[in-house]
């Protein structure tokens, strides 16, 4: 049998929250600098707390989520839901996801609309230690809930670098080398992606035994296209930590923060991977006395907010109860006991496996609207998204899934306000048959409207049924819609009112 021993278990994630609020608060005072920094220890007069952060937040929210609802029943549209209620973070992705979400542009809409500045951004792969300590030693299975987790705001890179980290993490529960881990991570994402154009030359940079400052340079000069705050560049600034730092948690996590740019998300994640590898047990006092024990939150804000963990060591036993249920739910997942952590070499050799990812996770589409009834699941892929010119043809997949019913047919039918087409027709029939779909391409031809969206009908009928359901799919009229979002330089600003209204 595999298994994680319990006290490995715990030790670990108290490692990973802990490194996790260290790389974070180190980091803090160097965020969007360009430059390369010096700093070899906090600068802060912490006072025995650490820097409220971001990083460690949105997950705060999801442990409540999955423990409201149970892990297994998220879903991109259960997430989007809390967002809107929960986030009040003002800064880029994540004001825009608001944005799309609140005109029905649901996931993976909500990351792939509107946010070409920030998709491959960096607010997604912060928050991926959830999914791994939730499912240690199961890269895949953390790999699959991140990506579910990253579309609600990113789209593209910016999900493969959640995708990469989670599964990373995931793995470090079992695994103790830092190169295998990365290769395991490499292989959930696809190779032509730029989060692993950039983990590769992080690789090479170290393995040439380029000086440090050189491969930053490196790093640096091959994503200067991507712009800045971009999770390309800021993952591999966080690879050469861990590469260059050798093992060393606070060289490691300095060396992160050192490489500028998205500084408390690179040392966070850096911290929280040591702090998964070597547990809390070995992570210095020098490094965890000054931060203490307390989560300081800063983009959260509502009831739900009062129900998160105020300690790490809060978070940490809730984690592992939480654990504990996934695993009543799913008994082929790696086993947490009181036995010796024994990992056969069947396990291991999986965790190098890219074919469930590449089966289920890299060919989905980021323009596809699912809309989930009792007896099955429409979907709706706009060719390039949602965005249409009154007269021009737009491109559209629907797809019926019947996970239930079975020897049916359903009918599909857009109600079309007057200037609208559709060809072949706006009436469409689709089989039913159990375990399967069926999918017609259509072209739409929109007419005219005054708003920035509108929402076309589209009745759905089951054979043998009176009634119907009509879902409203949204259109979004081209250069109509710009987000206005506030900038990093208002985090503080935020972060004071915040705690206004909390002493309310």
């Amino acid at each position: 049998m595999n298994i994680i021993n319990s006290a490995e278990y715990k030790d670990k994630v108290a490692g990973c929250w802990t490194g996790k609020n260290i790389g974070g608060t180190l980091g803090a005072p160097f965020e969007a600098k360009r430059e390369m920094q010096n700093v070899s220890f906090y600068v802060q007069d912490l006072k025995g707390k650490p820097v409220p952060n971001d990083d460690l937040d949105l997950q705060l929210l999801w442990l409540f989520v999955a423990e409201k609802h149970g892990v297994y029943k998220l879903s991109e549209r259960l997430l989007a839901e809390y967002w809107m209620q929960d986030i009040i973070g003002p800064w880029n992705e994540y004001a825009v996801c608001r944005a799309n979400i609140r005109n029905g542009l649901y996931p993976p809409l909500s990351g792939s609309c509107n946010n070409d500045k920030w998709k491959n951004s960096n607010g997604a792969w912060i928050r991926s230690e959830i999914w791994a300590c939730l499912f240690p030693g199961e890269p895949d299975t953390a790999a699959q809930f991140a990506y579910m987790d990253a579309c609600v705001d990113h789209c593209g890179d910016g999900i493969y670098a959640e995708m990469f980290t989670a599964a990373l993490e995931a793995a470090a529960f079992i695994v103790n080398d830092f190169r295998q881990l990365i290769d395991i991570g490499l292989c959930k994402i696809p190779q032509d992606s730029r989060i692993a154009r950039s983990v590769k030359l992080a690789c090479e940079l170290y393995d040439r035994k380029s000086a440090f400052k050189d491969a930053r340079n490196v790093i640096v000069k091959d994503n200067e296209d991507l712009g800045w705050f971009q999770a390309p560049a800021n993952i591999g600034f966080m690879v050469l930590g861990l590469l260059y730092g050798e093992g060393d948690f606070g060289k490691s996590v300095c060396y992160a923060v050192n490489c500028g740019d998205d500084t408390d998300c690179t040392g966070a994640t850096a911290g929280a991977i040591l702090g998964i590898m070597q547990g809390k047990s070995g992570i210095p006092e020098k490094w965890s006395g000054p931060i203490g024990n307390s989560i300081q939150t800063i983009a959260i804000d509502s009831v739900d907010a009062r129900q998160m963990p105020l300690s790490l060591d809060e978070l940490t036993k809730r984690v592992i109860h939480l654990a504990a249920s996934v695993q009543y739910e799913n008994p082929e997942l790696l086993r947490i006991g009181s036995e010796a952590t024994h990992i056969s070499r069947e396990h291991s050799d999986r965790l190098l496996s890219k074919e469930f990812v590449e089966r289920r996770l890299w060919s989905q589409s980021p323009y596809e609207l699912t809309f989930d009834l009792p007896f099955g699941i429409v979907k709706v892929d706009y060719e390039n998204g949602p965005e249409v010119t009154p007269g021009k043809e737009k491109k559209i997949k629907l797809t019926f899934v019947s996970p239930v019913i079975n020897n049916k047919s359903v009918n599909l039918k857009w109600r079309l306000p007057e200037g609208w087409e559709v060809f072949p027709s706006p009436d469409i029939s689709m089989n039913c048959i159990r375990y399967t779909e069926d999918s017609v391409e259509q072209i739409i031809i929109p007419g005219k409207f005054e708003e920035a969206y509108f929402y076309l009908p589209l009745e759905i009928r089951l054979s043998g049924r009176n009634n119907s359901v009509t879902l409203n799919v949204p259109f979004q009229k081209k250069g109509a819609v710009t987000n206005n979002f506030k900038g990093l330089s208002t985090l503080h600003e935020e972060w004071e009112r915040h705690l206004a209204r909390r002493s309310l």
